[in-house]
């Protein structure tokens, strides 16, 4: 049995008239991510993580934000697509650990369907799925609220 850590890092400025998308769920608010694709920072950063974990570059790599295939694309396609790649090597995923920065919405009412979003489209139960989330204590562009950071750590296993 083989086992392979992969960590991710995804970074999105926030901008009015953008629907937030984080974890594969639409969250109410006067702000959402700017990015070529529907920029869920949760999502884009278990891609990379997924992706590295295997050797297989980040998601800029697979996912070209020039590319206008994936132009508006829904995350979710996209964590599928990676997790795809992995599984094609004969990996599946054991957990994922992921932190949010941001300072507001507070995420804590919809961190539960994020984690059921996610593990479904991994395969895995909820609980093999951790969502957390912190400020930046108003410092800096998270603190601002100028952007949001999400940051994923992944367990693969072959058996």
């Amino acid at each position: 049995m083989g086992f392979r850590i992969g960590s991710g890092i995804d970074v999105h400025q926030l901008t009015a008239g953008r629907k937030l998308i984080i974890g594969g769920v639409e969250i109410p608010h006067h702000m959402g991510a700017l990015g070529h694709s529907d920029a869920d920072v949760l999502l884009h950063a278990i891609c990379d993580a997924l992706l590295g974990a295997c050797a297989l570059g980040d998601i800029g790599i697979h996912f070209p934000n020039t590319a206008p295939e994936y132009k508006d694309i829904d995350s979710k396609i996209l964590l599928r697509l990676s997790y795809e790649k992995v599984q094609a090597l004969g990996y599946r995923v054991v957990n994922v650990d992921s932190t949010l920065l941001l300072e507001k919405p507070r995420i804590k009412p919809y961190v539960a369907q994020m984690q059921a979003t996610i593990a479904s489209l991994l395969g895995v139960d909820t609980d093999a799925v951790s969502v957390k989330a912190t400020t930046t204590e108003t410092m800096g562009y998270v603190g601002r609220q100028e952007g949001l950071v999400a940051y994923a750590t992944v367990l693969l296993e072959k058996p």
